[in-house]
């Protein structure tokens, strides 16, 4: 589907390096592979803010034998950035963004970059920028997070701002929160989930006064769905609820799962924080996720959604089989000599503006893609 407003708004040759929490700490040339996935909110100045991933990479990471990870260390002195060198001959490079470790039995991956976020205020259509916010940019704090802080998703909730986030480490690969009363200066809370989960959306908006969420918890196994179900088996997206935000629980019913019959949705996950609005007729929480078509190392990204119902949104009003937004190389050409990936668009922020929303998306694991979606988009099928 094509839309009249569709432009990309924050590209690798934006961000300065010289700004970064990086700058000085390693012995090492370092360039932005990517100014991606932003999490999207609008500021009590009626302004919108991205939470941008930057992915901060090394200029060359296999030398002398070695292929090399950024890495977060805490030292006792309040940490600092460091190489770590792994051999060759034990590594897979084939993705550039990451490397296998051989000879664990278990799949064990190290980074070539390291992420972290940059707030980036926009005009309140989106479609400018304001300013880049360097100084409250968000970065690795903890040995949970050594690896970095990756797509950040954002979600008002009465007069607070609630923000999860990704962290990668050795010890787990969580998700953790921060909260805030503007949307710029955010304290860290905690870990919220202790587990491999990518994908948490906080709810904008209570039920029955509890917060909920949409978590993708991963594995390397999922049982089989029986002969001729309507689902696939795989990742899906479920429901926790919270007292408080921090504390979480898993709600027993299934949530959104992947049809059988389709390879565009094999893998699924959240995009959007889920908002209350009404779509041909019908009062809901909208859900902006992705579905991943396999296709090489990455797959194809495509953006979709459902309607959720407005008390129990384990329930799917409505949904649509063909993806709402799609990778669009007419955006990325421009930037076409900085391209690793092709085929993804990976959305992760909206914000209602009226008529339509405005949709944050990252585009190619590359760049911040902002598009105007009228709400006369939402067709289901």
């Amino acid at each position: 589907m094509s839309f009249a407003v569709d432009r990309l708004i924050l590209t690798p040759d934006d961000i300065d390096l010289a700004q970064s929490p990086l700058a000085g700490q390693l012995d090492a040339e370092t360039y932005v592979l990517g100014a991606f996935n932003p999490a999207l909110t609008r500021l009590p100045n009626g302004n919108l803010l991205m939470m941008v991933r930057v992915a901060e990479a090394l200029r060359q990471p296999v030398r002398d034998g070695n292929v090399h990870a950024i890495r977060w260390d805490s030292d006792g002195r309040g940490g600092r950035f460091v190489l770590d060198a792994w051999p060759l001959q034990f590594a897979d490079t084939a993705d550039p963004r990451k490397f296998e470790l051989r000879g664990y039995g278990w799949k064990v991956m190290a980074l070539t970059s390291l992420s972290w976020l940059l707030p980036v205020e926009l005009t309140p259509d989106g479609l400018e920028r304001v300013a880049i916010h360097y100084d409250k940019a968000i970065a690795p704090a903890g040995s949970y997070q050594c690896y970095g802080v990756e797509d950040a998703r954002i979600s008002k909730v009465g007069e607070r701002y609630l923000m999860t986030t990704c962290s990668v480490s050795p010890e787990r690969h969580s998700t953790t929160l921060y909260s805030s009363g503007d949307a710029l200066d955010w304290r860290f809370e905690g870990i919220a989930l202790d587990h491999q989960n990518k994908d948490m959306l906080i709810f904008e908006g209570l039920i029955d006064d509890q917060y909920w969420a949409q978590t993708r918890p991963l594995g390397q196994l999922f049982f089989a769905y029986p002969p001729g179900s309507e689902w696939h088996a795989g990742p899906s997206i479920n429901h926790a609820t919270s007292p408080d935000a921090l504390h979480w629980k898993p709600h027993i019913e299934p949530a959104i799962r992947p049809h059988a019959g389709t390879a565009a949705t094999a893998r699924i996950g959240g995009g959007t924080p889920p908002v209350l609005t009404e779509i041909a007729g019908r009062r809901g929480w909208l859900s902006l996720w992705h579905g991943v078509e396999p296709k090489e190392i990455v797959g194809i990204y495509r953006t979709y959604w459902s309607l959720l119902d407005p008390d129990e949104p384990w329930k799917v009003l409505a949904t649509s089989h063909p993806p709402l937004i799609e990778a669009n190389p007419d955006l990325t050409r421009p930037i076409e000599h900085q391209m690793y990936v092709r085929d993804v668009v990976f959305t992760t922020g909206i914000v209602d503006a009226g008529d339509h929303f405005v949709v944050a998306s990252g585009e190619a694991d590359l760049a911040c893609r902002i598009t105007h979606v009228p709400k006369s988009a939402f067709v289901p099928s």
